[in-house]
């Protein structure tokens, strides 16, 4: 057992520092990036959070932005976990792990936002001998290092027992699979209970928030995931059938429909009662007291949306990968705005004494976020970097009395 865990690892070890000249450019690239965010984060931690566009009237910024907007791409896994594993539809079920592979990283990067955004690193003890279970930052905490034990359980599971040759055991990964369905929706509905259980934020106070962070969580995180499977489908000699991107693409013109649509039921809420809680929304899209607002990103938004629905919906333009990558970058960015500053900065705008303050990211904000993501394409790139061998049979284990050889075909469980 110990020889084989060996095996694995330094197989694994020798597929990450092996590539090609673009790998390691890739590689450079990040860890210039994770560089630049040390440096910046550094900084902020030396003189305090007082380095950030952040103040008393917007305490949460561009990191608890990114942070919503990224557990959001953590949920999306159950996009491909649902197809495959409730429905055993095959396609899906061979790329099922890529999905998981993004949940992982987009959980580092979660966390690695939290603990800048609270200043000192140290304080996050305070979430475990203080405010748990008061705080639902806490219980946010504790469910997404849950969710991140059961993707990371899942998925050495799959591939160790790919690099071995063997079928996965159904008795132990099938239950942690349909937990983690649960599991996802859990982190991004405590998310959105962070905001809608702040009764002095009429803006967030609102019960319908959670599905809308669900529905617009299954359109974001799809969108990175058609895109990076055709990515490695080109680069890697990974098969990914075609099957499996219209039917993902097909989920995601009904998650973009019933976001646009609790989109309007906002709206029409806000608009149509006419109380003064509609200062929030006005401020977002037309701005406030001679304030710009925030129209420049809410409006692009909304159309990128919209633009995107029409392009997922219609069979000819899904079908068509030109216009399906359009769709997804337009999707993919429209979301982020939504998750980010449409939905953060008009819940603190105008404060609770009805002052605007206008609030823009600062250079160390933008530094250190740049780093973070750094971090999460990184972790991804190496875990991604071991899957596909294993998936196509060139990383399995070698009985240390044979010759080693690599396996002309891949084993049957690699996509497990």
């Amino acid at each position: 057992m110990l020889q084989h865990l060996f095996q694995f690892l330094a197989g694994s070890f020798r597929h990450i520092i092996k590539g090609s000249k673009t790998y390691y450019a890739w590689v450079a690239f990040l860890l210039v990036l994770i560089g630049v965010g040390a440096v910046g984060y550094v900084d902020q931690f030396q003189q305090g959070l007082i380095v950030t566009g952040m103040r008393d009237q917007v305490m949460w910024g561009f990191y608890i932005g990114n942070f919503t907007f990224l557990v959001g791409v953590a949920a999306a896994a159950v996009v491909l976990v649902i197809p495959a594993y409730i429905y055993h539809w095959g396609p899906i079920y061979e790329i099922v792990i890529i999905g998981e592979l993004l949940a992982i990283s987009a959980i580092v990067m979660c966390m690695a936002f939290v603990s800048v955004d609270i200043g000192h690193v140290e304080r996050i003890w305070h979430f475990v001998t203080i405010n748990f279970p008061r705080s639902l930052l806490a219980w946010d905490v504790l469910v997404l290092n849950m969710y991140l034990v059961l993707n990371v359980t899942i998925v050495s599971h799959l591939l160790y027992r790919a690099f071995r040759g063997k079928p996965p055991v159904a008795a132990f990964v099938v239950p942690l699979v349909l937990l983690s369905i649960p599991a996802a929706v859990s982190i991004h509905t405590v998310t959105a209970f962070l905001y809608s259980g702040l009764g002095g934020r009429p803006f967030w106070n609102a019960s319908i928030l959670a599905p809308r962070f669900l529905a617009s969580a299954f359109c974001s995180g799809p969108a990175i995931i058609l895109i990076l499977l055709q990515i490695l489908r080109k680069t890697t000699g990974l098969q990914i059938k075609d099957a499996a991107i219209h039917k993902i693409a097909e989920l995601m013109a009904y998650a973009i429909f019933i976001n646009l649509f609790f989109l309007g039921c906002e709206i029409f809420k806000e608009y149509y009662s006419g109380t003064h809680h509609l200062l929030h929304t006005q401020y977002l899209f037309f701005g406030l007291d001679g304030h710009e607002g925030l129209g420049l990103f809410a409006w692009p938004s909304v159309i990128g949306t919209m633009i995107a629905f029409v392009l997922f919906m219609v069979p000819a333009t899904r079908h068509n990968f030109f216009t399906l990558n359009i769709g997804c970058v337009l999707l993919y960015f429209s979301v982020y705005i939504e998750k980010g500053i449409a939905l953060v900065i008009p819940g603190l705008t105008p404060d609770t004494l009805g002052e605007v303050y206008a609030y823009h990211p600062s250079r160390h904000e933008i530094q250190v976020a740049a780093g973070i993501f750094g971090l999460g394409f990184l972790v991804f790139t190496l875990l991604i970097k071991v899957a596909i061998p294993v998936a196509l049979g060139k990383l399995t284990y070698q009985d240390k009395n044979a010759p080693a050889v690599e396996a002309a075909e891949p084993p049957a469980t690699a996509h497990a």
